[in-house]
């Protein structure tokens, strides 16, 4: 196996496991052996465990705003963006249940905690749902609360959605997530 080919394989391995068995269940050694590598062959790609998380982190939520932005409607009114941006968060999660499983446990965690801090603190336009909860402050289109409400608004009921359907609790048809986008933006709109 190439370098390039071993550090993907231990991110892959690594997301997988810690998406189902959590951070501090998922030791280096359970990763290792997953992948059918020596414990100290991860440290040659990643100088410790933080590291390796947030590396997944980092190309993980890479991966999901590009799905984001696949097929966005540029220059529509915000309500159309904002509808493609729900939509395809849900169908991004759906067909990517390790991906979401892992983001899910990275923000609710002191990773996910560290990462937030320091985007607010940056207090600059981050991802295409910032840039549209920017355009529609400015055109005075939804309540004027801080983004991180406005962010609970939305993803709250979007990742609980996903959650239930991947635990067998509801079953999401697209008739269901339009109905809970639209459920969002009116959630956040004047």
């Amino acid at each position: 196996m190439t370098a390039p080919n071993r550090r993907e394989t231990i991110l892959h391995v690594a997301k997988e496991l810690i998406a189902v068995n959590g951070f501090h269940n998922t030791p280096m050694s359970m990763i290792a052996d997953k992948a059918g590598i020596a414990t100290g062959s991860i440290y040659r790609h990643f100088t410790s465990k933080d590291k390796l998380i947030n590396e997944i982190h980092r190309e993980l939520n890479d991966r999901l705003v590009r799905s984001l932005l696949k097929n966005y409607p540029r220059g529509e009114p915000t309500s159309v963006r904002f509808h493609s941006i729900g939509r395809s968060f849900v169908h991004y999660c759906l067909a990517a249940p390790f991906d979401f499983s892992f983001l899910e446990k990275f923000h609710n965690s002191p990773y996910g905690v560290a990462y937030r801090r320091e985007l607010v603190s940056q207090e600059k336009e981050q991802s295409p749902i910032d840039e549209l909860l920017a355009a529609a402050a400015r055109e005075e289109v939804i309540k004027q609360l801080p983004r991180t409400v406005l962010s609970a608004l939305i993803f709250g009921p979007l990742v609980g959605i996903v959650r239930d359907h991947i635990l067998g609790f509801n079953r999401l048809d697209e008739e269901t997530i339009e109905r809970t986008v639209e459920a969002c933006w009116d959630a956040i709109r004047i």
